[in-house]
């Protein structure tokens, strides 16, 4: 486009917050966002460095959507930059985006949360806390009975399912609410959703409100907390925030640039010590030529497009320490709202963590992020949180299934979880039972661990197709990939890939696959030996005895359940241990 061709779309912009694309073709090469849509558009007729102007020559269109909000629209454009990747933005590559509402464009519309929302789709957001997001939906579904299953699990049905029995549904799969009123019940989601506080709200007050009478005080309470998330919904990030008088948690950020790519170091302090510390890698196109700056915004551009990039579901801290500033106006209000002090200090303690936050990213430049490597390898969207799958037996006893967690490559112990299983010498089914556990459990909202972005088995086609036979019958929608370990080959439903070994994104995966063995293989021993204990303080069972009723029986469950006919049939046990064995299982 020529100048005089940006002018002519500027004029027919509206004067109100939004998002802007500049597209060649069907590709998206820049997304901005902005105060006045006309304004930021128009002037892009004289552009501000050699990239924009190289930019704005290739595009032939510019397309916009408009936001309720400057807030909305800040989080719209880390959205759209995460899911088109344009060429010249600044992107980081290790991010989730931003959580948004969907209303599917079905004869019953399901509601959902997504950062990859369908284009058919009626969709709200974006949000900058998916906890209160997920808060609104609950409420909405038990409100006004709109369903959330996945489209395998609605079609085909002859009964409701669980979500009907507990008041989340009001089930328009069997006709037990016809598709007029159902209807009716989706318009008023989408009022709410459009800035209707009160449609919601009023239910929620007097429901907390009979819960106090009836003295069901608990409830009252947690209906209170939920009135209070739906109250404050549509203010969300619009209102300023009143900020403690003590800064508990300050973020200290440091840049390096070397060509296209970017470093930001994190320091994260707490109540004044050090707790945390990470690197990440971002992609910010013609910045520097030969390791110098070409343009004097570089370092604020990579600034400003992370924090808003990476604080997309995190808590902000209550202070900001940089290097120097960001330059953002949209960014700077959105912080000021939010109550985050920023800071570029000169000199004392401050400017000493700054100066630490800088050189940890020098030690980083120029590296890709393994997580980011393995999402782009993948073609998903993200690989920050990886679940690992392994399942462990002897000869079919003692089965026991784990799930590990790994969050920005990194173990996170507090997540693993553990599972006993029914006893068979079947890894297929085994894997088919674990996953099947761990997809219901997070549908059903009984587990409070965050969806991952993907899931990893350990095995090989098989056991990755049984796991995801376990998905499609929960309707729990997680990529899913396998590691096998003869040939390190990873499986993909639609391909396998060979990586070379030294690949760092392959060496994350054989960190996730080699705890859920370890995890798995250490859990099966502790239930075998739990077994053999039981087995051994009975006297006259010896462990040639021990094995034999365990290779007759399975497992000391089915012993224990076992007729004294029976236990009087293995070899070596007489009638006197037989009866010893019952009365002491």
């Amino acid at each position: 486009m020529n100048a005089d061709g940006v002018r002519e779309r500027a004029g027919s912009l509206p004067r109100e917050p939004g998002v802007y694309q500049f597209r060649e073709g069907e590709t998206t090469l820049y997304v901005g966002k902005a105060v006045d849509l006309r304004d930021r558009v128009r002037s892009y007729a004289d552009p501000r460095s050699a990239r924009i102007r190289r930019m704005v020559d290739r595009a032939d269109d510019v397309e916009i959507a408009v936001t309720d909000t400057e807030t909305q629209a800040l989080l719209l454009e880390a959205n759209l930059i995460k899911r088109h990747q344009p060429r010249y933005n600044v992107r980081l590559k290790d991010d989730k985006s931003y959580p948004m509402v969907q209303l599917t464009a079905h004869d019953a519309p399901r509601i959902e949360i997504t950062r990859d929302p369908d284009e058919s789709a009626t969709v709200f957001g974006p949000y900058t806390s998916k906890g209160h997001v997920e808060t609104v939906v609950k409420a909405l579904r038990e409100t006004y009975g709109v369903r959330g299953c996945s489209d395998h699990k609605y079609a085909g049905r002859d009964r409701p399912c669980l979500d009907y029995e507990m008041g989340l549904c009001t089930a328009p799969c069997t006709r037990e609410i016809d598709l007029e009123s159902y209807g009716e019940d989706v318009t008023a989601v989408e009022r709410f959703l459009e800035g209707e506080t009160g449609i919601l709200a009023d239910p929620l007050r007097q429901e907390m409100e009979a819960a106090a009478q009836e003295k069901h005080f608990e409830r009252a309470a947690n209906l209170r907390d939920r009135l209070e998330t739906v109250a404050a919904f549509h203010g969300e990030g619009g209102e300023a925030v009143q900020s403690v008088g003590d800064e508990r948690g300050v973020d200290v950020l440091g840049v390096a640039i070397e060509g296209e790519d970017a470093t930001v170091a994190r320091l994260r302090a707490e109540n004044g010590k050090l707790v945390d510390r990470d690197r990440h890698t971002l992609e910010a196109p013609g910045a520097t030529e030969g390791g110098v700056a070409v343009e004097t915004e570089a370092v604020p551009a990579v600034l400003a497009a992370f924090i808003v990039q990476y604080y997309a579901e995190r808590e902000l801290p209550d202070a900001l320490l940089l290097p120097e500033r960001h330059g953002d106006e949209e960014v700077a209000a959105w912080l000021e709202a939010e109550g985050v002090s920023v800071r570029v200090p000169g000199a004392g303690r401050e400017a000493k963590l700054v100066e630490l936050a800088l050189k940890n990213a020098r030690r980083n430049v120029g590296r890709h992020d393994e997580c980011g490597m393995l999402a782009d390898a993948l073609e998903i969207d993200a690989a920050r949180r990886i679940e690992g799958f392994d399942v462990s037996h002897a000869q079919g006893n003692a089965a026991v299934g784990s799930n590990v967690t790994f969050v920005d490559g990194s173990a996170e112990t507090a997540d693993y979880r553990r599972k006993k299983l029914t006893d068979q010498n079947d890894d297929y089914d085994n894997m088919r039972a674990l996953l099947e556990w761990r997809a219901s459990r997070a549908v059903e909202g009984r587990d409070d661990r965050p969806d991952p972005d993907l899931l990893l088995i350990d095995g090989g086609e098989g056991q990755l197709e049984a796991a995801r036979d376990a998905l499609s019958t929960v309707g729990w929608e997680v990529p899913a990939v396998a590691l096998a370990k003869a040939e390190e080959r990873v499986v993909t439903p639609r391909r396998t890939f060979s990586w070379p070994s030294d690949a760092p994104h392959l060496h994350l995966l054989q960190r996730v696959r080699d705890e859920a063995h370890r995890f798995a293989l250490q859990y099966h021993q502790t239930v075998r030996d739990e077994v053999k204990t039981v087995l051994d303080d009975v006297q006259g069972v010896g462990p040639e005895t021990r094995k034999r009723l365990l290779g007759r029986f399975g497992s000391v469950e089915n012993v224990r359940e076992a007729s004294l006919e029976d236990l009087r049939s293995v070899e070596g046990i007489g009638e006197k241990t037989a009866e010893t064995i019952k009365s002491r299982l």
